[in-house]
């Protein structure tokens, strides 16, 4: 979405960037800042904070090109049958630094598209992998469990061995059916 004002244009990336550095003047500190959202969303507000910065992260990635030496370095590496192994490992990393399902897709998908293009590779199966890759992660990074630790008044630190020990599981599943889905069907 970019809405015109004098011939620039305002995208989210400068509307995060306003709302966030606004906020911080208002308030006179990143300090202050910091505490206000503490004190009104006491147990998400560390992770409301990252996501301006996520956003930018993405916006680097997609926007310097990188996505189209990425797409180069799985061509040359991978075969059509390996492809959607290699974008569920590099799936499992990248969501560390786009850790929301939609902008993790926004960051990697175009790359993986064009490599499985080239590739000759299946796209249903190199998108699954790309997903697959995300949701594994999403066990050493569990913000899909804010709200239930919030209602349990658990602390993250109560369920993360958990988590960690079904990530170590869900990988070896997911690998497994990736690497059986890429060379057998």
């Amino acid at each position: 979405m970019h809405l015109l004002y004098d011939g620039h244009s305002l995208n989210l990336n400068i509307v995060n960037f306003i709302i966030l550095f606004l906020g911080i003047l208002l308030l006179g500190s990143p300090a202050k800042y910091i505490a206000s959202l503490n004190e009104g969303i006491k147990t998400i507000s560390g992770i409301i904070l990252q996501y301006p910065f996520y956003a930018g992260i993405m916006a680097i990635m997609t926007g310097s090109g990188l996505v189209n030496t990425i797409a180069k370095g799985f061509v040359h590496f991978s075969s059509a049958e390996s492809l959607p192994f290699w974008g569920l490992i590099s799936s499992f990393f990248i969501n560390y630094f786009a850790p929301s399902a939609g902008g993790h897709w926004v960051v990697q998908g175009p790359f993986m598209i064009d490599a499985a293009k080239e590739l000759h590779s299946s796209l249903s199966q190199t998108s699954m992998s790309v997903m697959l890759g995300s949701a594994w992660n999403d066990l050493v990074q569990p913000f899909w469990l804010l709200l239930a630790l919030a209602i349990s008044k658990l602390k993250l630190k109560d369920v993360m061995g958990y988590t960690v020990v079904m990530m170590f599981w869900v990988g070896i599943v997911y690998i497994a059916a990736v690497l059986v889905m890429g060379y057998l069907f």
